[in-house]
């Protein structure tokens, strides 16, 4: 399914998915497939994992060079019509991780998360939106984790309960807490 479809079909969790979905949806019909590609500076589209331990009890994420905090893994569509193959793959190749599983068919849920202005492998890159889908995966610990250098330094499991410790990002933590409160409301 591609993404527009994808999002069409998509029931927002609350008042906050709602708007995002109108203002994404508003936003596809306006920039049509370039909004797939970083071409697209005012806002484009990304796919995140949110990836859990067999028991639920600690969520996987990577120690991101640029944000400098612990966060989830995920990245830019880059033309690729399929969000959740852009979420799988960037998922393996952050952690090293090779079997996930979906614990939910499709889209988990959807974020307009702004992007502040910052350097990347030299060039200044303008603070823009990335119109993001994110799916709920599973993984067994046992794997073994890898970093991805250009990316990432770090690739860990953290207790649920400890992830407030680890974000240095505070504009990311509601996000973190609303896909878990999610994932508590609809198991």
């Amino acid at each position: 399914m591609n993404f527009q479809e994808e999002l069409l079909l998509y029931q927002p969790f609350n008042e906050q998915e709602a708007k995002d979905k109108e203002i994404m949806l508003s936003a596809i019909q306006c920039f049509g497939p370039t909004i797939l590609t970083r071409s697209c500076e005012l806002g484009h589209m990304t796919a995140s994992s949110m990836i859990l331990n067999e028991s639920r009890t600690k969520v996987l994420m990577v120690y991101h060079n640029i944000f400098q905090s612990w966060g989830w893994t995920g990245g830019h569509a880059d033309h690729q019509a399929d969000l959740l193959q852009v979420a799988l793959r960037e998922a393996r190749e952050e952690t090293g991780v090779r079997q996930l599983g979906l614990l939910k068919e499709g889209l988990w849920a959807i974020d307009l998360l702004p992007v502040w202005g910052h350097f990347k492998r030299g060039k200044y890159v303008s603070s823009h939106m990335h119109l993001n889908y994110t799916y709920l995966f599973e993984a067994q610990e046992d794997q073994p984790l890898r970093i991805k250098e250009d990316e990432n330094s770090g690739v860990m499991w953290i207790e649920l309960d400890e992830m407030d410790r680890f974000v240095r990002e505070p504009e990311m933590l509601p996000v973190y807490h609303k896909l878990l409160r999610e994932y508590e409301t609809r198991k």
